[in-house]
């Protein structure tokens, strides 16, 4: 295939017309076809691991120097990786089918039976940027919930992109299921994805996954409707009752296990009744690995912190930097995670039960969690196979997006020839 195509929306009006017919096939596809897809796309991944790494060191190559280092990291392929995206598609085939679930029955008093099930939404764009295995993930996510998808990866991940979805291609094949139900755009040009955007007649639904800036250029151009998942800007809150040592190594978790996923805590909040104790903690743990920017309280505790901005508080970094704010208290906490979090992911450290309550109640982010790392929000870690995103909304589907969360539903009513007086 060649990265150039005569006229961009013409490209995306014929992938969508090849998607809403391999969605009709795909629809009602029985559950052993679509887990056949899957495992055998998983088994072409791993025979194809040596081009898939080539493919991929080509995209890297074209960044090389560009580009900051947590960004290579996420567009990185290894053989680890890519046996994780393989196993990720086996996991996502042992689920249960999310297709034709009975959500709710009802029998009305004129003996009409009425079902709510379960259904695919039909025709998913995913648009995201520069990790390849989100390809991956997403084509598989699509495949078992009974959807078509239309990739649109980075244009510095387009190497790595075509053999994911050619593999994902070979296993709906050899499941005798219609292989368009994964498709890629092809080309660069910026104008196929405001194409994709506006498909109304051919796309059901648009999921990006990236930076602010790509999010919000959806958010304002699509006509289609979209499923948005915003920055990362997650925070960790240390309360008074905290166990100090616990909480300074999961505060390194949280903020180093990967500088560059969405889940990356980016601002450390300590209640002033522990910060003498623990601000230095954190500034020995990080020390060398992570650039902390505290405010003047943070400060005049350790002199390893540097004077934070008023920008700070508001950035996701996906890089080893991070904020420190000293806060007074629960209350003071609260109020300030919830004025500057993403509403993504934010966590409390507090051996105090009803505190850690008290504060999960009142954050409204997707996810809120108690003494644990904020790395942990990821749709394979909620057993979920897999994600598509972080959906950070409150309409459809909000945190992970799964299987459960890519299905729609409609209502089947019974009836024996009752009449409407």
């Amino acid at each position: 295939m060649t990265d150039q195509t005569p006229d961009p929306r013409i490209h995306v009006h014929e992938l969508g017309s090849r998607a809403r017919q391999a969605a009709r096939g795909l629809a009602a596809a029985s559950t052993e076809a679509k887990n056949a897809a899957l495992r055998a796309a998983a088994q072409a991944l791993r025979e194809r691991t040596d081009e898939l790494i080539a493919a991929n060191d080509r995209d890297v190559a074209s960044v090389a120097g560009s580009k900051p280092d947590s960004f290579i990291d996420r567009l990185r392929l290894t053989p680890d990786r890519i046996e994780g995206m393989a196993t990720a598609l086996e996991d996502i085939a042992a689920l249960p089918d999310p297709v034709g679930r009975v959500l709710a029955t009802t029998e009305r008093p004129n003996g009409l039976v009425i079902e709510r099930i379960a259904v695919p939404i039909g025709v998913i764009g995913m648009i995201y940027e520069s990790r390849p295995n989100v390809g991956a993930d997403a084509s598989a996510l699509c495949l078992k919930s009974g959807n078509a998808v239309i990739l649109r990866g980075g244009s510095e991940s387009r190497h790595s992109t075509r053999v994911i979805v050619d593999c994902m291609q070979a296993g709906l094949t050899a499941a005798g299921l219609p292989a368009n139900a994964v498709q890629a755009i092809q080309t660069p040009d910026r104008e196929a994805v405001t194409a994709l955007l506006e498909a109304v007649e051919h796309v059901d639904l648009v999921i990006p996954r990236g930076g602010r800036g790509l999010v919000e250029l959806v958010r304002d151009k699509a006509k289609v409707p979209t499923l948005l998942h915003l920055d990362g800007n997650c925070h960790t809150y240390i309360h008074a009752s905290a166990d100090l040592d616990k909480a300074a190594r999961v505060v390194r978790n949280a903020k180093l296990r990967r500088t560059g996923v969405c889940g990356a805590t980016e601002s450390i909040v300590v209640d002033r009744a522990v910060a003498q104790d623990f601000i230095p903690r954190l500034a020995t743990i990080m020390a060398g690995d992570c650039e902390l920017r505290g405010d003047a309280d943070a400060v005049a505790l350790d002199s390893r912190i540097l004077p934070a901005s008023e920008e700070d508080w508001g950035t996701e970094y996906l890089d080893p930097i991070a904020s420190v704010k000293v806060v007074d208290g629960l209350d003071e906490a609260i109020v300030w995670v919830d004025t500057h979090s993403s509403h993504h992911t934010d966590a409390i450290m507090a051996e105090d039960a009803q505190a850690a309550r008290r504060f999960m109640a009142a954050i409204d982010s997707a996810i809120v969690m108690h003494n644990a790392s904020t790395q942990f929000a990821d749709g394979g870690e909620f057993g979920m196979g897999a994600e598509i995103g972080i959906a950070t909304g409150k309409m459809h589907a909000r945190g992970p997006v799964g299987l459960e969360q890519l299905t729609s539903f409609k209502y089947l009513v019974h009836g024996s020839g009752q009449e409407r007086p």
